[in-house]
C-alpha cells in the first residue's frame, strides 16, 4: 500500500490509500477501554477531516486489549457514518478475547457495513470489492 499519512501516533497511525480511496488505520500497542475511545475519536476527528467511506482497520499490531463493543461504540460508528464512512473492514488482533460478544454485535449493524476479519488480505480483497453510494 502507498500511504499518505494523515496521523502518525504511538497508538495509531492513519494513512490514507489514493488507489482505493480509503483510510488505512494501523493500531499499536496495549488497549484500554479510554485509550480505544481516545483513539477511536481520533479516527472521527481524521475522517471528518478527509471524509472516505471506506477504512480499513487493522488490529494486528494490538498486543493486548480488553475493549468490547458497547452503546459508545454504536454511537462513535453513527458518527462515522455521517462523517461519510460507509464500509469498515476491521482485521482481528489475536489478542482479542470478546470474539464472540463482538461477532453478535456486528451482525446487527447496518450502516455502516461492517465485516470482521482474522487476516489483512482478506479485509483488503473485501473492501476492494465493495461498493460505495456517489451523492
Amino acid at each position: 500500500m502507498d500511504l499518505a499519512t494523515l496521523v502518525d501516533r504511538e497508538e495509531i497511525y492513519i494513512g490514507f490509500d489514493a488507489a482505493n480511496q480509503w483510510l488505512y488505520t494501523d493500531w499499536k500497542g496495549e488497549y484500554t477501554k479510554e485509550r480505544s475511545r481516545a483513539t477511536c475519536l481520533l479516527m472521527l476527528e481524521t475522517i471528518r477531516a478527509h471524509p472516505c467511506a471506506k477504512i480499513l482497520n487493522d488490529n494486528t499490531n494490538v498486543t493486548r486489549t480488553n475493549v468490547e463493543l458497547t452503546q459508545w461504540t454504536l454511537w462513535w460508528l453513527e458518527e462515522m457514518r455521517q462523517a461519510g464512512l460507509q464500509c469498515i473492514a476491521w482485521v482481528y488482533t489475536r489478542a482479542f478475547d470478546a470474539r464472540e460478544a463482538t461477532e453478535a454485535t456486528v451482525v446487527r449493524i447496518e450502516r455502516p457495513r461492517v465485516a470482521t476479519f482474522d487476516d489483512l488480505a482478506s479485509a483488503y480483497m473485501w473492501l476492494q470489492q465493495q461498493i460505495v453510494q456517489t451523492t
